[in-house]
């Protein structure tokens, strides 16, 4: 049976109503995305940083135009709903933004994070009122979509060395009024501070795994009041890591050890077609 976007679009919105967390997999590739389906994750995500790493670049070196293409290539790899990572959203004006929430969907996407980050070092994070107009237009372009799309708004502040709670909360409550279903913050410190931005919201707040002592167990991030997680570059890194490991030891060493650490082709094969 094919499934569409309007039943990816259903599901994933039903997925964040569910009881307990909804813990999201980012996946970088097709090959990563079958395998992460396989396994048994419920729905994708990507990763701008991973995906840049496909293309040889650091992240935010990708066009919007080679982002969304391998973020179809990962929607269409399996008939889990993916949500795409679509940074800044390519645009600093609401209408650029809007528009690449309307191409998103076009590429097969039922979900996007945007985020208040401008890629300005001068003034690394919009002004509220114009970042609360670009979530609001993001969210007019979802809602015009005919399927469901999961829109969430991100706040930067502890990625872009501005680490205030208070203005942080302030704008994730400005991005649910102005439409996001869902709210972002990268960094937070610790669990009180996780606690602190669940209870000031109504809607589902997505925490993101990867930050060095700030990635809690999914049971500790429940209790807090989170509703989603998501793995951001994280299995990247590891793959990245193993692969780093094993050329090491065989160009330094002479040894293929990895071999033996590693698992055999048919069983990453499986998941794969063809």
């Amino acid at each position: 049976m094919t499934v569409t976007l309007q039943d990816k679009g259903a599901a994933f919105a039903a997925l964040h109503e569910a009881p307990g967390v909804l813990l999201l997999a980012n996946a970088w590739d097709a090959g990563s995305a079958r395998i992460l389906a396989g396994l048994g994750y419920r729905a994708l995500a990507t990763s701008s940083g991973a995906i840049a790493g496909v293309f040889g670049r650091r992240d935010g070196g990708l066009s919007r135009d080679e982002a969304l293409a391998a973020a179809g290539a990962i929607a269409a790899a399996t008939d889990l709903p993916v949500s795409a990572d679509l940074e800044n959203g390519f645009g600093h004006a609401p209408g650029e933004v809007a528009h690449t929430i309307t191409l998103a969907g076009a590429a097969g996407l039922v979900g996007a994070s945007i985020e208040d980050a401008s890629g300005d070092p001068a003034q690394p994070i919009y002004p509220l009122e114009q970042a609360v107009e670009r979530i609001a237009a993001a969210a007019e372009a979802a809602r015009a979509l005919p399927f469901r799309f999961m829109l969430a708004g991100r706040a930067e502040n502890w990625l872009r060395g501005r680490p205030d709670l208070d203005d942080t909360i302030r704008r994730l409550q400005a991005f649910e009024r102005a439409g996001a279903d869902l709210l972002f913050a990268p960094g937070l410190p610790d669990l009180d501070a996780v606690r602190t931005v669940c209870a000031s919201l109504s809607r589902p707040f997505n925490f993101m795994v990867g930050m060095p002592g700030r990635s809690f167990s999914v049971a500790e991030l429940e209790a807090a009041g989170v509703r989603r997680i998501s793995l951001a570059s994280t299995l990247y890194r590891a793959a990245m890591s193993g692969l780093i490991g094993a050329a090491r030891e065989a160009l330094e060493a002479g040894t293929f050890g990895y071999l033996e650490r590693g698992l055999p082709g048919a069983e990453i094969s499986r998941h794969m077609r063809g």
